[in-house]
């Protein structure tokens, strides 16, 4: 496949300076069922100071071509052409090398946090056990350039937490630490996997400024791998787009994301929901007309309380008198960052969790009034569709009799007729009656969220509670789901509850608005109010955080972004260091531990 490169000459940098290189890299994997070209002829450079996005779906081969930098690809692996971190040939370097390397000229951060910290280690323990294993500092001197490190990374009460463990922290923060430990032995370039992906969108936003100003004070070369389309206008210098192995576009970030060649690209960038020009549903009349605009409300919460009690300690208020209402036939979107009580109020309405106090009314029903029977009967009017639906589908179970569960739980129709409704709801959600007897492993992760959401329609419910169901999706996926899952609503016309972060999807499917913060509600309603004139700060924030696909528009948001936390009196996150070229910073690794001096050299002091 052809490569469209539509960098000018005048833009490109020079190949002699690259801090990883790919040269007609191959990768074949050998599996029982013959061999597999994850990567098909791949060449990508990356020079100090620049961040390189390298994009595209799920198996195109993203991953597999920056794992081949740090040498940590599986024994069937084969590799062909040549990959060079800095003047190193990966291909050319035993384990004892590739070690050294690891670290001292490359580091990794990767997408979830918790699967990169080691939970059974303070983060002190992590941080210097790098910097001793590279003979950078022992001691005392490490647990210091330790501290001195989360400081840079913007990690207040460093020495505090040098002693707490990966739980202790919030994503965001063990984020950072992860970032932290990529810099720790200053590598020539950092490859980062999805470094966002589980991240808020204000978190998001700041581990961006973090890495942003890491590159420019460090000189450091990013690869950034990722789906986000607002991410790459965000950062990106250059964009590299991956089909099926094939490297198919590159060029400069506004060339790629405002002028694509390739189809693929096309098709991928029409795919990302735009904030600010999604059409919501406020003018789409609610089936049944005029009447009707206004329905009796499908969920009712009024001055909810739910709280956590954890023995011996006092109780965690998790919800604090929240009160708002979804109207049959209406979406309405729950926003807000990790923590705010979202999926806590989502868990509640389905009847899982109890209220501490307040009341949760589903379709004129008092949850906390009815009895086992009556509860069993009133779930039957409620779907639910979760995040991750590898997780909430039994394994063990065909699609079609995961589909036909609900309707065997309750007792409805027999063999025959149930048999028949799931072959028409694989008809409604697109997917082929041949998936009927598949097992959930064999589909991709866009065909089991159809299934997910057939088996939510299953007993065609009034209510359907969606928690975060696009979120782990590629972008195109994501667009074909939250098509059908709008072409649904209006066809069964189902009220819904949406628990997202994205506010862009918000922006394109919700009737109303409700933002949470710390368990309560700042603000709530139409769409077009909430999230085109936001009247509270922490919702302009969270706006403001949302990154757009538009390199230039995005580059003025960030701006405003920070005038924004300016005037609130916020700290923008950056890199806290002193600028200095990486020129005079060689001799750090030659005298590891030498009395006096700062074994990171001069660029790792506190600034």
């Amino acid at each position: 496949m052809t490569t469209l490169d539509i960098t000018s000459s005048s833009d490109a940098t020079s190949t002699g300076d690259a801090v990883l290189s790919f040269t007609d890299l191959e990768v074949t994997f050998g599996t029982e069922f013959g061999d597999v070209r994850a990567v098909k002829g791949v060449s990508l450079e990356v020079h100090p100071g620049e961040v390189v996005a390298l994009v595209g779906e799920s198996g195109s081969g993203k991953s597999v071509t920056s794992t081949t930098a740090l040498g940590l690809l599986p024994s069937n692996a084969r590799v062909s052409g040549t990959v060079r971190v800095g003047d190193k040939i990966v291909g050319d370097l035993d384990q004892a090398g590739l070690r050294k390397m690891r670290g001292n000229d490359i580091a990794m951060v990767f997408q979830e946090p918790m699967t990169a910290l080691n939970p059974v280690l303070t983060i002190g323990d992590q941080l210097t056990e790098a910097l001793q294993l590279h003979g950078i500092a022992y001691g005392r001197q490490a647990t210091a350039r330790a501290a001195e490190l989360l400081d840079m990374v913007g990690i207040p009460e460093a020495e505090r937490r040098l002693k707490q463990y990966p739980h202790e922290l919030s994503g965001g923060q063990r984020q950072r630490v992860v970032i932290a430990m990529a810099i720790s032995c200053d590598p020539k370039v950092i490859v980062a996997d999805e470094p966002t992906t589980a991240l808020d969108v204000t978190v998001q936003a700041d581990i961006l400024d973090l890495l942003r100003s890491l590159k420019d004070k460090l000189d450091t070369g990013i690869l950034l791998i990722t789906h986000n389309m607002g991410v790459v206008a965000d950062m990106a210098d250059r964009v590299a787009v991956m089909l099926k192995g094939d490297l198919v576009e590159t060029g400069t970030a506004e060339q790629v994301l405002t002028d694509p060649q390739h189809e693929y690209t096309k098709r991928l960038l029409g795919a990302v929901p735009h904030l600010g020009e999604g059409t919501g549903q406020a003018d789409v009349a609610v089936a049944g007309g005029e009447e009707q605009r206004r329905p009796a409300p499908a969920l009712a919460l009024d001055n909810l309380v739910i709280e956590y009690h954890r023995l011996g300690k006092p109780a965690f208020r998790a919800v604090d008198d929240v009160s708002f209402t979804v109207g049959q036939g209406e979406i309405v979107g729950l926003v807000g960052e990790s923590g705010s009580g979202k999926s806590t109020i989502g868990k509640c309405a389905l009847g899982l969790i109890p209220a501490r106090s307040g009341s949760v009314r589903i379709l004129g029903e008092d949850f906390g009034a009815l009895s086992k029977k009556q509860l069993k009967d009133l779930r039957r009017r409620i779907g639910v569709v979760f995040q991750d639906p590898a997780a909430s589908i039994n394994p063990r179970f065909p699609v079609g009799e995961a589909i036909a569960e609900p309707l065997v739980v309750h007792q409805v129709g027999d063999a025959a007729s149930r048999q028949q409704r799931v072959m028409d709801l694989l008809d409604a959600v697109e997917l082929p009656r041949a998936c009927y007897n598949r097992y959930p492993h064999e589909l991709s992760g866009g065909q089991r969220q159809r299934v997910s959401i057939a088996r939510a329609l299953t007993l065609e419910p009034d209510l359907l509670v969606a928690d975060e169901p696009t979120s782990a999706l590629d972008v195109s996926v994501q667009a074909s789901v939250l098509e059908l899952f709008t072409s649904l609503q209006q066809q069964f016309g189902f009220a819904c509850l949406f628990v997202s972060h994205d506010l862009a999807v918000i922006d394109l499917l919700a009737h109303k608005v409700v933002v949470l913060q710390d368990g309560r509600i700042v603000e709530q309603g139409d769409r077009d109010a909430v999230l085109r004139h936001p009247r509270e700060d922490y919702t302009k924030r969270l706006l403001a955080a949302a990154p757009v696909p538009d390199p230039l528009e995005q580059q003025q948001r960030r701006e405003d972004r920070h005038r924004l936390l300016a005037e609130l009196g916020d700290e923008v996150v950056e890199l806290r260091i002193d600028p200095t070229s990486r020129d005079d910073r060689p001799a750090r690794r030659k005298t590891p531990g030498a009395e006096g001096g700062n074994p990171l050299g001069g660029a790792f002091h506190g600034g």
